[in-house]
């Protein structure tokens, strides 16, 4: 099970998923990498694929400036790919990667580009570590299906262990409430935790699905604050359970909002602190 840490600010506690490899170690990934660092070695060339157009620009080209600064540090050179975050996008930086007789791709950050890019690197043998993609099925498959797939970032299931181990240890003493905005990453991170709950002979005060992006949600917290809910998780965006916790405050409820990963991106309109 994945580590967690967190912290916490006003009414908001955030938890979250660190890399837990121990599944994806092997040694022929860390054979290919030392070859970076070998003076005596041919340089490698390094496929990066990355999604350098589209909404996920901005994360693409982090990713391509990572990767630069790492391959300048070691004496390796890249061949950089616009994978577009698509299917298509993926399968045609395979090819690339293939024509170019790369030793090894790192990146990904879309299961849809990865899906599509695995096969063809499977045949042409290059090992491929992705840095984003959180589906459990690409190395939980791997011996059914050849992929030479490894992951430095989590799997899905890591935040989700991390949040119901935390917060069921937590929140024994606690009246807590569970919450989802409806969408697959919420109703799966809030089931998680329920089912934990239930493992652990805890029951919620109250379990509900909530309409997400609305401009308050008050009529929630009223429905929390009568269940006598004094701790609720939220499986949902920031900026709904930002809202839930101004809402709270407003209301004198004295409630402690948690949520998963997505509290960590930036606050919108509304902080996270109250």
């Amino acid at each position: 099970m994945a580590p967690a840490t967190r912290d916490r600010r006003g009414g908001i506690l955030r938890t979250h998923a660190t890399p837990d490899n121990r599944h994806d170690n092997d040694n022929s990934v860390l054979a290919w990498l030392s070859l970076a660092g070998d003076a005596n070695a041919e340089t490698l060339l390094v496929g990066v694929a990355a999604p350098l157009s589209g909404a996920s620009a901005i994360l693409g080209r982090q990713i391509e400036a990572g990767a630069g600064l790492a391959a300048e540090a070691n004496g390796a050179q890249l061949k950089v790919v616009d994978d577009a975050c698509t299917a298509d996008g993926g399968a045609a930086a395979a090819r690339e990667f293939v024509a170019a007789k790369v030793g090894a791709v790192v990146g990904f950050l879309c299961t849809e580009a990865i899906e599509a890019a695995l096969p063809i690197l499977k045949d042409a043998n290059i090992p491929v570590i992705t840095v984003g993609v959180r589906t459990e099925s690409l190395t939980d498959r791997r011996a059914k299906t050849g992929w030479p797939i490894f992951r430095l970032g989590p799997r899905g299931d890591d935040e989700r262990n991390a949040v119901a181990s935390k917060l069921t240890r937590r929140w024994q003493n606690e009246l807590f409430a569970i919450v989802d905005d409806g969408t697959i990453y919420g109703r799966e991170i809030a089931e998680t935790l329920r089912a934990a709950a239930e493992q652990a002979a805890l029951k919620p005060v109250f379990v509900d699905t909530f309409r997400p992006q609305l401009d308050n949600q008050i009529g929630l917290v009223g429905r929390l604050r009568k269940a006598g809910a004094t701790h609720v998780f939220a499986g949902g965006d920031g900026d709904d359970i930002a809202i839930m916790g101004r809402d709270a405050g407003q209301l004198d409820a004295g409630i402690t909002f948690a949520g998963g990963e997505a509290l960590r991106t930036p606050p919108g309109d509304v902080p996270y602190a109250t």
